[in-house]
């Protein structure tokens, strides 16, 4: 086999690599075999609970709906909450670093000691959020015990259950992270995905054979477009020329001008939007559900993706899809400035002799990257907003609801875990490579 550091590896060298070389095979037994124990996790059952009773109250409802994502579908186990405590907790933490300069310090001043420490912080929020939910969860569970654990002991039994199965769902998550293939807290809500694929398959051939074949092609040629757009956005960057000053070095000729690229994602909080926005319509139908309030009882039904407004019979979901793409809209902005900062940006460029041309560096190069980023949030929000609603349109035109139970959630998810994965691993395959060639 011919080797060439500058060429990208096949499918053929990469499963070569992945079978011969020690370390990458191991790293990838990790990976499966832990992503496997995620998966026997979550239909280990709660003790005391009517998991049967329980999986038919909340088929097809909206608070299973944001939660089967994170677990795979299966709200009875001791995984159910998933990964979803460490999620909830990354984002409050990226939300106070950006509040706190202390936490800002942290992250940026004190390198891979502060960054350490900002995840053991991070695993505390996520132990004391995973604890809260738990016993929430648990208050809710309560009317589905079995009769073995009743009142306080069930719930206190079953928040203990839930708490632990989330702290070692975080463990594994940060174990795949170190030791083997791709990111572990999305690798982990990849596979709970796929994991209800099967069923969503099933739902596609169920309604075929009812005779309902069009709405079936169409509903299946929409999700496979879908996924292409996705790929297409997922992978688009904006590419801003920067060029270094020229720099002496000893009594050597000056180094010349060299141009490189600023690559700034069109969609650079990724799914998160989707994320905020999935849980803000479900918060109220939630708070409904514990407290029984009139007003938010109203609030969720107008919300409710069956919800027709009265005298427009063809409006059924015009204020879930509208409200949605809205909130989608407004958080991709949001977090948008969480995670990109022009300023800091411009402050890098300056400090490492870098200036985009044409602008001068300080302030105008903050003004101006600012600018491209907020014309890139404006059509990657545009564009999520869109993808999350297209299942509701499909639905309305064609009475299929096989897209609404993968949902754009889902697609975004699984296309950029599986991209960001496959780009590690094909690192790690050119790794191999040099190592190889270094040693002939």
């Amino acid at each position: 086999m011919t080797l060439s550091p500058g060429r990208a590896p096949t499918t053929g060298e990469t499963l070569t690599r992945i079978v011969t070389a020690p370390d990458l095979r191991s790293r990838v037994l990790i990976t499966l075999s832990l992503l496997l124990l995620v998966r026997v996790g979550a239909y280990v059952w709660i003790p005391g609970l009517d998991v049967a009773q329980l999986q038919n109250q909340l088929s097809g409802g909206q608070l299973i709906g944001l939660l089967s994502i994170f677990t795979g579908g299966a709200p009875g186990g001791v995984f159910s909450l998933g990964i979803l405590p460490f999620i909830n907790a990354s984002i409050i933490m990226q939300l106070l670093t950006a509040a706190l300069p202390s936490l800002e310090t942290l992250q940026k001043d004190e390198g891979e000691a502060g960054r350490r420490k900002l995840a053991q912080i991070t695993r505390y929020v996520a132990l004391g959020w995973g604890s809260l939910q738990a016993v929430i969860f648990s208050l809710y569970l309560r009317g589905f015990a079995n009769g073995d654990l009743e009142g306080a002991l069930f719930v206190i039994s079953t928040s203990v259950a839930l708490t632990t199965g989330a702290m070692v769902v975080m463990w594994i998550s940060e174990i795949i992270t170190e030791k083997g293939i791709g990111n572990g807290a999305s690798l982990v809500i990849f596979v709970n995905i796929t994991a209800a694929l099967p069923n969503t398959l099933q739902n596609i051939i169920r309604e075929a054979q009812t005779g309902k074949i069009f709405p079936i092609v169409v509903t299946v040629s929409v999700a496979l477009s879908m996924v292409v757009a996705i790929v297409a956005v997922q992978e688009s960057t904006r590419r801003i020329p920067i060029v270094s000053a020229r720099r002496q070095i000893g009594f050597m000729a000056a180094l010349p001008e060299r141009q490189n690229y600023l690559p700034l994602k069109l969609i650079s909080g990724g799914v998160m939007p989707i994320i905020f926005a999935s849980a803000m319509l479900f918060l109220p139908a939630t708070l409904a559900n514990f407290t029984g309030n009139p007003a938010l009882v109203n609030i969720s039904t107008w919300l409710s993706p069956s919800y027709t407004v009265p005298g427009l019979p063809l409006s059924t979901g015009w204020v879930y899809g509208l409200t949605y793409f809205f909130l989608i809209f407004g958080f991709s902005f949001f977090y948008a400035s969480l995670v990109v900062n022009p300023t800091d940006m411009a402050l890098n460029l300056r400090r490492q002799g870098v200036a985009v041309p044409g602008i001068r560096p300080g302030s105008a190069t903050a003004n101006y990257l600012a600018g491209v980023i907020n014309r890139l949030t404006l059509i990657g929000g545009l564009f999520l907003g869109l993808i999350a609603i297209i299942p509701n349109v499909v639905y309305s035109l064609t009475g299929t609801g096989v897209l609404q139970g993968l949902g754009a959630t889902s697609l975004l998810i699984l296309v950029g875990v599986a991209i960001e994965t496959a780009k590690q691993l094909q690192t790690s395959v050119i790794s191999q490579r040099y190592e190889v060639m270094v040693r002939q």
